[in-house]
């Protein structure tokens, strides 16, 4: 898919109560460890956690906690940038429902390497995400870019497999500001070398593209 824009954002969007409100709910709830490459799919982690080997292979690739959010007045606050984005940007992908939120939280060393949030195969689970794809994604910066160093967003644009060069997002720095792109860019959080990044992620889903 040939794309104009490879991510549109609203700098300072979110008003630095409602990211502080965030930031305190999240800090509320235990936290999970974080993790990627669908080892969560299919499977109950309660009951059948990670092993050792799994773990040191995960921190290979992706270090962090996070908090699930399920709150409708984060989504109130969110949603209506994904809608203006995903029109201004001319992706206009339909999509009829979104995930839970995840709070994320980086401490010094931390980071996610490169990946991209889609999957090819929709998800299989009964419910309102069957058969469906992660189309859009969102980050919100809930920190505010003096409290912590390193932790840039980074999109890789790519053709294919085929790397064509990558571009630091320094618009979602300020507090508050979001960044929207579609899921199937990738994209990496680079390890933070100070302080302590706060941030929050949605996915929203819909039918797999024609």
């Amino acid at each position: 898919m040939n794309l104009q824009y490879y991510y549109w954002f609203f700098k300072s969007a979110i008003p630095p109560r409602i990211c502080d409100d965030i930031v305190r709910y999240g800090l509320q709830h235990k936290d999970d460890m974080a993790i990627t490459g669908g080892l969560g799919r299919g499977r109950d982690l309660q009951k059948q956690p990670l092993n050792k080997k799994e773990i040191k292979d995960l921190k290979k690739k992706r270090d962090s906690s996070i908090v699930w959010m399920n709150d409708r007045w984060i989504y109130k606050e969110i949603q209506p940038y994904i809608r203006q984005a995903n029109k201004s940007a001319g992706w206009n992908f339909t999509w009829d429902w979104s995930e839970s939120c995840q709070f994320t939280k980086y401490k010094p060393g931390q980071y996610y390497d490169w990946h991209c949030d889609s999957w090819e195969i929709p998800y299989k689970e009964k419910g309102p995400t069957e058969g469906k794809i992660r189309k859009l994604s969102v980050t919100v910066s809930l920190s505010d870019e003096k409290d912590y160093s390193g932790g840039e967003l980074e999109f890789q644009f790519r053709n294919g497999d085929n790397p064509k060069g990558s571009n630091v997002c320094k618009h979602i720095l300020p507090k508050g500001s979001l960044v929207v792109f579609p899921s199937f860019v990738w994209h990496r959080v680079k390890p933070v070398t100070k302080g302590i990044r706060y941030s929050l992620v949605l996915w929203n889903l819909g039918y797999p593209f024609q």
